[in-house]
């Protein structure tokens, strides 16, 4: 019924007759060798009775249930319910769940009901939902994750200051 062709067969003269000449050959496998893509690790959890003082720093996931009084970087930063942060928080994406206390750095921000943020959010995009609390100031950057890109109306500027007067006497 099914029988093997020799069409498909490599032989002497099958590659040079079945593909068009190329310039340039593909380097050899000793040159180059593919590899498929890491896998992405899963987040790094930190469980609700795990209590940190210090810093985080990861391009990885982290997501957090515990506190930490120190500041966090991270890729995707998770802030549970049960969290609580005291320090600045920077990442690519941050949810915040939890409490927060100090300043927010992320391309995309989003405080969901639960969350409690008390300081300065910096951001590309924001997400906030119906029921968060936020006790400070919002600033939209383009780049939210460098700390020395502010916006140059933020800058204080010498020559904006007027000089005191000389008293009089």
């Amino acid at each position: 019924m099914f029988s093997k062709s020799k069409i498909n067969e490599p032989g002497p003269g099958a590659a040079t007759a079945d593909k068009p000449a190329t310039p340039a050959a593909p380097p050899p496998a000793s040159e180059f060798k593919a590899s498929a893509p890491k896998p992405k690790p899963p987040a790094s959890v930190l469980s609700s009775d795990l209590h940190i003082t210090g810093n985080l720093k990861t391009t990885g996931d982290i997501q957090v249930e515990g506190s930490v009084d120190g500041d966090i970087r991270a890729h995707l930063l998770t802030i549970g319910e049960t969290a609580t942060i005291k320090g600045e928080v920077t990442a690519d994406d941050v949810v915040i769940n939890g409490r927060i206390v100090g300043r927010v750095r992320g391309l995309k921000v989003r405080l969901t009901s639960t969350a409690r943020v008390e300081g300065d959010i910096i951001h590309k995009t924001i997400a906030i939902e119906s029921g968060a609390h936020f006790e400070g100031s919002v600033q939209r950057q383009d780049d939210p994750l460098n700390p020395s890109s502010s916006r140059p109306s933020q800058a204080p500027a010498a020559s904006a200051v007027a000089p005191k007067p000389a008293p009089a006497s």
